[in-house]
């Protein structure tokens, strides 16, 4: 009965928390948040991840990298998607079988799937963020690729489709999954972190010009 009076406190506070940030909401969010969300518009920063590890390593470790890297993501959204979901059953805030759905800003029609806990976007994106964060152990990019994930985190919530629980969650199969993998990584390559990285830039770069882009894209849209 307790744990129950418990579960019932967190979803009315996790309900809460999404509903302070799910309505603070503009025309040129709606856009932004909608186009920072989307997968392909990030390619090019994957591509300067994977430029990164050509500069860097032997070619059998870049593809040891990218294996790695795959099978985090991998791991993650299976975790998430076919595992957990399932079984929770919890429904996103936008699907129009929750009592709140009524209630919920939604962006260009999109509720996503009926079931969002945990979130599998929060899962794959800091999934990547702390593999590498522990393949570099840089500073700056670990700061950007945390930042970047965490946005991308907010986007979900803004846009309606996850609460803050969601996101809570599935951060936290993103971090286990990574941290296996890279410990499965370096038995395997022998790998050492490395004092000296060249271009380790140019993802931050890349990243840069990308959310610029599509603060652009959102002013042009709303104009």
């Amino acid at each position: 009965m307790i744990l129950l009076d418990i579960l019932h406190e967190l979803n009315e506070a996790d309900t809460s928390v999404f509903f302070s940030i799910n309505r603070l909401h503009s025309l040129f969010f709606d856009y932004f948040m909608s186009a920072y969300s989307g997968k392909l518009v990030w390619i090019p920063l994957y591509a300067a991840i994977c430029y990164v590890m050509l500069r860097n390593f032997h070619w059998k470790t870049t593809l040891l990298c990218m294996l790695a890297v795959a099978l985090t993501i991998t791991i993650a959204d299976q975790v998430c998607s076919a595992w957990i979901r399932p079984y929770v059953e919890r429904l996103r805030p936008s699907n129009l079988a929750n009592p709140i759905s009524e209630l919920v800003h939604i962006v260009n029609g999109k509720r996503g799937g009926r079931y969002g806990f945990p979130s599998c976007h929060a899962a794959n994106t800091f999934g990547l963020a702390f593999f590498i964060w522990f393949l570099f152990r840089k500073r700056w990019l670990t700061v950007f690729f945390m930042a970047w994930a965490l946005l991308t985190c907010y986007s979900r919530v803004y846009l309606g489709v996850h609460y803050p629980g969601d996101i809570v969650a599935g951060t936290l199969v993103g971090f286990i999954s990574a941290y296996l993998v890279y410990r499965l990584f370096l038995k395997i390559s022998k790998y050492k972190t490395m004092d000296k990285v060249m271009h380790v830039n140019a993802p931050v770069l890349v990243g840069g010009v990308t959310i610029v882009g599509i603060l652009i894209y959102s002013t042009v849209m709303i104009v």
